[in-house]
């Protein structure tokens, strides 16, 4: 079974910076994850799509809110995702959840679509 845990979270000053970790274990060759992401939830809000990668190419997808302030990346010799945010704002402030998916035709944007999920890590951004 495959097992996600998210770290990082905490709480900062708007235009400060956080990094999110997530490290994958339990995952083999038969349940190959085709794709990870970052979502988000803010309370009272529906969990929403923040950035997703590739496993094989590393290719990325970010949402509009979150172009040019946050990066996701991937070090697969550590089994690990990030979320590097930059320029955070009060708006960013929610709890941070990493993804996993499993090869599919489904999109990787989709938090319906996605087969693993962690616990989540929250952020605060304070004004």
């Amino acid at each position: 079974q495959v097992q996600l845990v998210e770290s990082g979270g905490g709480s900062v000053q708007a235009g400060g910076s956080l990094r999110l970790s997530c490290a994958a274990s339990g995952y083999t060759s038969s349940n190959h994850l085709m794709c990870m992401g970052w979502f988000r939830q803010a309370p009272g809000k529906e969990r929403e799509w923040v950035a997703s990668i590739y496993t094989v190419g590393g290719r990325t997808f970010y949402a509009d809110s979150v172009i040019g302030r946050f990066t996701i990346s991937q070090d697969n010799a550590k089994n690990t995702l990030y979320l590097q945010m930059n320029s955070l704002k009060p708006e960013d402030t929610a709890m941070y959840y990493c993804a996993a998916k499993e090869v599919s035709t489904s999109s990787c944007r989709v938090a319906a679509f996605m087969d693993y999920w962690g616990k989540g890590t929250l952020v605060t951004i304070s004004s």
